[in-house]
């Protein structure tokens, strides 16, 4: 499911990264990486405040929904 329709709270796992090359390296930059884990703290009118590697980022949901995560539970 993309990032955009994650629950607050819960920690996922990355499964895939899309978009074209510079949106795919400029997240993986910010730490957004496969395998990777990630929170959504909050999210107000689309933007989303999440936690990845220790640290708190905000992105729009446009790039939001080029991040696919899975639950921890269904891996």
């Amino acid at each position: 499911m993309p990032l955009t329709m994650s629950p607050q709270g819960k920690q996922l796992t990355i499964q895939r990264i899309g978009g074209k090359e510079e949106v795919r390296r400029h997240l993986e930059e910010l730490g957004f990486v496969i395998g990777g884990l990630v929170t959504v703290v909050s999210e107000t009118a689309g933007n989303m405040i999440v936690n990845v590697k220790g640290a708190r980022i905000a992105i729009g949901s446009a790039m939001a929904n080029h991040i696919i995560c899975i639950s921890k539970e269904e891996e």
